[in-house]
This record gives structure tokens, sequence and C-alpha cells, in this order.
């Protein structure tokens, strides 16, 4: 997507200054680490071993030692996730990271709704590195989507 950022020259808002390096815009380089997704693993990382050979080129994952280790924007991957560690990491972390909860295969269904309810942004079952990535990939498309429309949403209140 290219967006064009500087053209005082046109549009309803042409007097408006509006520069790149803007504290507010969703993929400023100033306030993000790197345009590449990370997958920060809190738990046992022989649960995702294989997890990095189907994630899309250019993501990266890494352990974390715990919350206060995750970075702005990473997607974070709980790998034996409870409700009560994804109530703490939504209370710990900034309301756009997203918390992605892995379960046993034989997880009961109400546990799954308490992880959900919890706040996790997903939840699956087993650890299939193959769905697992596809529920990631689908994580961060709606992260970024959600960060694109609070960007419009401010740009129309302005």
């Amino acid at each position: 997507m290219l967006v064009q950022l500087n053209r005082p020259d046109d549009g309803p808002h042409h007097d408006r200054k509006f520069g790149a390096t803007a504290y507010d815009l969703p993929l400023n380089p100033a306030t993000t680490r790197t345009l590449s997704p990370v997958v920060a693993v809190l738990g046992h990382p022989g649960r995702v071993a294989g997890l990095a050979a189907h994630l899309p080129a250019g993501w990266s994952m890494r352990a974390a030692r715990d919350l206060d280790d995750i970075r702005p924007d990473e997607l974070v991957l709980l790998t034996q996730a409870t409700p009560q560690q994804v109530m703490t990491a939504r209370a710990l972390l900034p309301a756009r990271s997203r918390v992605i909860a892995l379960v046993d295969e034989r997880t009961a269904g109400a546990t799954v709704a308490a992880v959900l309810t919890a706040g996790a942004d997903v939840c699956v079952r087993g650890g299939q590195p193959a769905i697992l990535a596809g529920h990631l990939v689908a994580c961060r498309r709606r992260q970024l989507t959600d960060r694109w429309a609070a960007l419009q949403a401010a740009m129309h209140t302005h």
C-alpha cells in the first residue's frame, strides 16, 4: 500500500501539515523496531518447535522471559495458556497487543471459552504448526487493520 503523506497542494485538508515522522502513524519507523512481525513466545519452546518453518518469509520468533520482555507490536504466544495467564497478559500489555493462546488438544470447551473470555484474541488447540501459523497471520492482519482504522479515524476528527 502506498500512502502519500506530504502533499499540501490538494485535497480538502490542503492547509494541514502532515509529516512522515508524526508520532501517531501506525508504522512510524521511529517507534516500530521492525516492520517484520515477531512472535514472542512465553512458555515451553518445545510446544512450538516446528512453527518457524510455517511462518511467512520475514517473520521471526523469539523466547520472551516474561510479560515485561514483550515489545510493542509483537504477537504474544502463550504456549500453555490458562485463563489467569491471559487475564494477566491483557492487564499488563497494551490494548493493541495480540495474545494467542495455545492449549492442549484435549482441553475442555469450557476452558477454551474461559481463555477467550479472559481476552485472548484466538485460542488454538493442539498446536499443529501450520494451523497455528495461519492464526498468527490472521492476528497480524487484524492488528494492522485496526491500526490503519484508528489512523483513518484520527485523520477525520482533525
